[in-house]
């Protein structure tokens, strides 16, 4: 478990000056106002568009596979604003690492469902929250974070330095962080009450997982690893939306437990699952995250790319 990152002298080294300017220039611009964020922020996601054309191309292919009832102009709408939204979670990371609390609270739109946690706890049982890869993930963190902390269950950076300052900026929000091959320690976490995020969305390869539907798409890999931590007597499984709207005020809702849950079909379970993390994307599908490719593993392993 992470509960303090350690600053290490070896940080001043030239290799690192890059990172440095990279996380002053993020610090210096999380002091402007929201609304100039967001404006520099669209910029930036309209370059990212303009020039990064292979993250481009892994968004149109994926909005394609998951929207394919969308016109072709709708699609590229939604690529654009995703790519905007894009820019805008770049600068939101500074907000939620070094805002001051008051900050925070003035754009804390609302929060619905946290009683569904409080009840479980309650019960002597700790809380799985099922969370998909919306951009402004850590905002969100950040916001819940004033009304409950929890476990966030993560994968470390490459850099040591950035690595510092992500854990630095999270345990602003959350108790503590667990690395994704700490599994016992996020089982232990569920033991002892914790409400711990688990974002099971993503392709994490063939490796524990079952080709199930996600929006149009009827074999994407998905992880089974929420069995592994849902199968534990001591936990109940839900699952959070998020979203930013146009003033700037983020919007939490928790929903309730999945009822029957793991059950003895792994790939009826992971389907609800992807309904879930569906259930939520669709609140504001331009937010999330479409430049992962989620699709890149397929039930037959001689099958072309999709993102060829």
């Amino acid at each position: 478990m992470v509960t303090a990152p350690t600053f290490k002298w070896s940080f001043l080294a030239p290799r690192y000056w890059l990172t440095w300017i990279g996380v002053l220039c993020l610090y210096l611009i999380s002091w402007l106002p929201q609304r100039i964020q967001f404006f520099l922020g669209k910029l930036l996601g309209r370059l990212v568009h303009r020039f990064v054309q292979k993250r481009r191309h892994i968004a149109q292919v994926n909005v394609a596979l998951c929207f394919p009832h969308l016109s072709e102009q709708q699609r590229a709408d939604m690529v654009l604003k995703n790519m905007e939204n894009t820019g805008i979670a770049t600068l939101e990371t500074g907000m939620a690492w070094w805002w001051p609390q008051w900050r925070v609270n003035r754009v804390i739109g609302s929060i619905e469902g946290l009683e569904l946690v409080e009840n479980i706890q309650r019960q002597g049982k700790g809380v799985l929250l099922l969370v998909p890869h919306m951009l402004h993930l850590e905002m969100l963190s950040r916001v819940l974070g004033t009304k409950q902390q929890g476990i966030g269950f993560y994968r470390p950076h490459n850099n040591p330095l950035m690595e510092y300052f992500m854990t630095k900026g999270r345990l602003r929000s959350n108790e503590t962080l667990i690395t994704k091959r700490d599994v016992k320690g996020l089982l232990q976490a569920l033991k002892n009450k914790k409400m711990c995020y688990y974002l099971p969305d993503q392709d994490y390869g063939r490796n524990r997982c079952e080709f199930t539907s996600f929006f149009a798409v009827p074999d994407a890999a998905t992880t089974t690893g929420t069995l592994l931590f849902s199968s534990s007597r001591n936990c109940e499984t839900l699952s959070l939306s998020g979203t930013r709207d146009a003033s700037g005020k983020y919007h939490l809702k928790i929903y309730p437990a999945l009822t029957d849950f793991p059950s003895e079909d792994a790939k009826q379970d992971v389907t609800r699952v992807n309904q879930r993390m569906e259930q939520s994307i669709m609140l504001a599908p331009e937010q999330y995250m479409w430049l992962h490719r989620r699709f890149k593993t397929r039930p037959d392993e001689n099958a072309p790319s999709y993102y060829s």
